[in-house]
């Protein structure tokens, strides 16, 4: 290969490579300090991050698992499946949205 296809070639992935880097921090604008986070969203009044993670817990234990992976899958489920199903949905976004994971 000559020299100049050798500098074309990386004068070229060099390019590609700003490009991606450019398109990638594009994606981060905006939002609550321009990052594009819309930060940690509140408890329900009464509720803590250690009460959500007891209660997640105790329904993993009892199955309730099962019951959202068969609502997500589009099984027939009881009426109390579907409504702990729910309820661990629910209480799995407060968790979540509050950042308790974190």
């Amino acid at each position: 290969m000559a020299r100049t296809d050798v500098r074309f070639a990386a004068h070229r992935a060099s390019a590609v490579l700003a490009g991606l880097l450019l398109m990638s921090l594009a994606g981060c604008g905006g939002g609550p300090g321009g990052n594009g986070d819309p930060g940690a969203r509140p408890l329900p009044l009464g509720a803590t991050c250690q009460s959500l993670k007891t209660d997640l817990d105790r329904m993993v234990g009892r199955g309730v698992q099962n019951a959202v992976e068969a609502q997500a899958s589009g099984r027939k489920q009881s009426a109390q499946q579907k409504a702990d199903a729910e309820r661990y949905n629910t209480m799995l976004n407060q968790y979540l949205g509050a950042r308790c994971h974190v």
